[in-house]
């Protein structure tokens, strides 16, 4: 169950698809802890904002904005407005929450002789791979920056988020490595 959710768009009036004389506000979002595409209300008289964190359950003492959860949604039901945020709360997700990210490259194992969990991050190919691997042996990585400079990997984390985008859209392959099926 997610608890935080990032704000990719707000709907004050609701879908222009739906029917009815009165149609509920409604907010997209994506989870945090399984990184799922929301179609939340929010409660009546609640300020949302694009690219703002909102609570999806009651803290200490505090309401949430979010009445509830109405259902999840799949990349192509997201507005352009939200498939344009998507890149920009991802990055926020995975630079926030660095060590869940980073322990994938300290710990991601071969699948088969020929091929490595690692090798399907867009943008790594053997080479790195096995560069990748050998650098965590010796010890393993802290953060995004040390990464990055013990493997000559350029944004170690932009890689994850075009993985996360690839599995959001519907990636052929059958692997899922961060979002939840």
């Amino acid at each position: 169950m997610e608890r935080y959710a990032y704000i990719l768009d707000v709907l004050p009036n609701g879908r222009p698809t739906e029917r009815g004389f009165h149609r509920e506000p409604l907010a997209l979002a994506i989870g945090v802890g399984e990184l799922k595409l929301l179609e939340l209300v929010p409660r009546p008289g609640a300020a949302l904002s694009v690219g703002g964190r909102v609570a999806l359950v009651p803290e200490e003492g505090a309401t949430p904005p979010i009445d509830h959860v109405r259902r999840r949604l799949t990349h192509a039901e997201l507005t352009p407005t939200a498939r344009a945020e998507v890149p920009a709360a991802l990055e926020r997700i995975v630079v926030d929450d660095a060590p869940r990210f980073l322990r994938f490259f300290n710990e991601a194992p071969g699948i088969s002789r020929r091929f490595h969990l690692l090798e399907l991050l867009p943008g790594i190919g053997k080479k790195t791979m096995q560069n990748v691997v050998q650098e965590r042996q010796r010890a393993p990585f802290q953060s995004f920056q040390e990464l990055s400079e013990r493997t000559h990997l350029k944004n170690p984390e932009r890689l994850v988020v075009a993985r996360i985008e690839a599995e959001l859209t519907g990636v052929e392959d059958k692997y899922r490595l961060f979002v939840a099926p």
